[in-house]
Formats: structure tokens, C-alpha cells, sequence
């Protein structure tokens, strides 16, 4: 059986009722599109998958030292396939696994961005990412009280083992969130 997109954000659904961290993950799986779709031959839906089940378990496993960890017997038995599961041990320091694959490197790149982003757009006076660029958001980065818990040692790190210089993924990440503002809540005021 092969788990679908449909599934994984079913599996989501069961999982996670806080609208703001259900953002976080279509945050991430749109960003992980953008990029499947732009590197070297990738399978955008299961880099998709990823994105949207990085974070299914942290509602029910709260803390870096059980999230993704005790997650993943329910992936397992809801056959989600090993590489997908591998990338979201990846996705976190505090689990030991070595990211190595690409999409590994990229769903620990796009995590911790997309909350500084969603951040960055929502003290915007029209709350719309459509007009947030990456210099908006650098202005912010000094500022260690803005978006206090987003990790930019983590942020720094994912853009570089990923390859893309900081910026660059800053603005990569925005435009694919740009392309499903609305359904994360960020297409502003109306």
C-alpha cells in the first residue's frame, strides 16, 4: 500500500488540532514541493509527505526528547515508507540521525523558516506574505526578542547543509508559502 498525500494530511488531521501548527506543516510541505520540484530529479509527492508528517506527533509527544521518536511506531504501522520516516527523525538534532539524503537536508532547511516567516508576515500591517520579501525578514533576524522561539543556529545550518545560501532559501521558502497563503490563514486582512 502506498501512502498518499491525501493520507498523510488525513493522518495529519487525526493527529494535530491546533490550527497554527497544522499551518506550520502546510508551510513546510509547500516549501518541500518547491523544492523537490527545482533540485535534481526528486519525487515531489513523497518530499511532500514529509513536509506535511514532520511534526504529526507533536501534540501527543510534546518535547525534543520524545517528538519525532515516539512518533514513529505510528508511522510505521500506518505503513508511511522508511525514507519518509528516516527524514522526519532527520528533522531534529536531538534524535542523533545523520541527515544525508537530500530531502533529509531539505526538511530540516525548511522547518524553523517558515516560523520566522509566518512571524515576519504577521506583524506586517496587511498580514499578507504576498508582499514579504527576504530583506523584510533579515531585518528582523538580530532581533532575538522577535520571533523568540524560531532557532537561527538551526535555520543558518539547514540553509547551509542544504546548500542554498541563507537569503536565497529565505525568498524560496516565502514563495512557496506565498503559493497557498490562503490556506495557511497569511493572505491578509481582508
Amino acid at each position: 500500500m502506498t501512502v498518499t498525500r491525501t493520507d498523510a494530511y488525513n493522518l495529519m488531521c487525526e493527529f494535530v488540532h491546533n490550527q497554527g501548527l497544522r499551518n506550520h506543516m502546510l508551510s513546510v510541505e509547500a516549501a518541500m514541493a518547491f523544492y523537490a520540484a527545482r533540485l535534481a530529479p526528486q519525487d515531489v509527492e513523497t518530499w511532500k509527505i514529509a513536509g506535511i508528517l514532520h511534526d504529526f506527533d507533536w501534540e501527543i509527544h510534546p518535547t525534543k526528547e520524545e517528538h519525532p521518536i515516539l512518533g514513529v511506531p505510528i508511522l510505521r504501522e500506518r505503513q508511511v515508507p522508511e525514507e519518509i520516516i528516516r527524514a522526519i527523525l532527520a528533522h531534529g538534532d536531538e534524535t542523533g540521525v545523520e541527515r544525508i539524503s537530500l530531502m533529509e537536508k531539505a526538511l530540516y532547511a525548511c522547518d524553523e523558516i517558515t516560523g520566522l516567516i509566518t512571524a515576519a508576515t504577521l506583524v506586517r500591517p496587511s498580514k499578507s506574505i504576498m508582499e514579504l520579501t527576504a530583506p523584510s525578514v533579515k531585518k528582523k533576524w538580530n532581533n532575538l526578542n522577535f520571533a523568540a522561539g524560531a532557532n537561527r543556529t538551526e535555520m543558518e545550518k539547514g540553509a547551509q547543509e542544504l546548500g542554498v545560501e541563507l537569503w536565497q532559501h529565505t525568498t524560496n521558502v516565502i514563495t512557496a508559502m506565498q503559493s497557498i497563503a490562503s490556506e495557511i490563514g497569511l493572505a491578509g486582512i481582508e
